[in-house]
């Protein structure tokens, strides 16, 4: 006699199944419904255009723009909430309270960071830096300049903690690393030292180097020994020197966008983003002598470079 198994077992199976593969899909799926809250100490519409766009890359979050003025102190927010910072003054808002919810930072620089962390990371903070990666620059000049070895920089007291980092980097560029303290601009006698010592100026992000009152003795000094200043923004390309690497809005965004897709707590405590471009200065190139630069090609080089092991 033929024996039939009960279908209550068999719906029972189906279910389960079911539950199974809808559970998979469900840890599969990245997180995407949330608040996220853009913060900066003023309003402007640069900032507003920029929550929009955020806003319009991820249509399933509720995205939205504040003063930091009309905010409480962040422990008082609700935890669900994810930050997004965009200036250093909404950064020292934030670190005023050890508790509220996570956040990532954008527009802060290494140097920025290191003044007011010193060196100690935040549990609930992801740091995006704004200045280039030292390490990138130093390609840059190597792509740029194959023939340099000794690579001149300045710095203070306060943007002395990169040094470590730029001597590993160069180290394994087979460069040189030439370092004067230069506390006192007004001095110009580190800055001749530099130049008479290297092949190419490399500027760190530090304000109180590389400003409007220093750019025309910076830029005199060197292109007078014709030495390049590679960085150290793509601001200072505009004002003269040769090329940087730079991340611009659509990078941040696409980087901001990924992150946003995980969980606060697979966040990194530092990132820079992994897509950039090289601007550089034409007009500066043919006084030095050096052939036509192509940013698109050069920074495409450089990516591929980062990418192989």
């Amino acid at each position: 006699m033929t024996r039939h198994r009960p279908r209550g077992g068999l719906r029972r199976r189906t279910r389960l199944a079911w539950s199974l593969l809808l559970l998979g899909l469900l840890l599969c799926t990245p997180l995407r419904a949330a608040d996220l809250l853009l913060i900066a100490n003023e309003d402007s519409e640069g900032l507003r255009n920029f929550t929009q766009e955020l806003a319009n890359r991820r249509p399933q979050d509720h995205v939205r723009f504040m003063p930091l003025a009309q905010l409480p102190a962040p422990g008082k927010l609700p935890s669900a909430i994810r930050l997004i910072l965009l200036d250093p003054q909404s950064l020292d808002w934030r670190l005023q309270d050890p508790l509220g919810p996570a956040t990532l930072v954008l527009r802060v620089s290494r140097l920025q960071a290191e003044l007011r962390l010193h060196g100690v990371p935040h549990p609930r903070l992801s740091l995006l830096w704004s200045d280039p990666p030292l390490p990138r620059q130093l390609r840059l000049i190597r792509s740029l300049l194959p023939q340099v070895r000794r690579v001149g920089v300045l710095y203070t007291r306060d943007s002395r903690f990169l040094l470590k980092e730029l001597r590993t980097a160069a180290q394994s560029l087979d460069m040189e690393i030439v370092a004067e303290p230069w506390d006192s601009t007004q001095d110009s006698r580190p800055l001749q030292n530099v130049l008479r010592n290297s092949n190419v100026l490399l500027g760190l992000d530090d304000p109180r180097l590389y400003n409007p009152k220093t750019v025309k003795n910076l830029l005199l000094s060197s292109y007078a020994q014709q030495q390049a200043l590679i960085g150290p923004n793509a601001g200072f390309v505009k004002a003269g020197s040769l090329a940087s690497t730079y991340s611009d809005q659509q990078d941040w965004l696409h980087t901001l966008d990924n992150l946003l897709d995980q969980a606060p707590v697979h966040w990194p405590r530092a990132l820079y983003p992994a897509a950039f471009k090289v601007m550089s200065n034409p007009q500066v190139a043919r006084s030095l002598g050096i052939e036509k630069i192509d940013p698109e090609a050069v920074a495409r080089q450089l990516s591929e470079g980062e990418k192989r092991p």
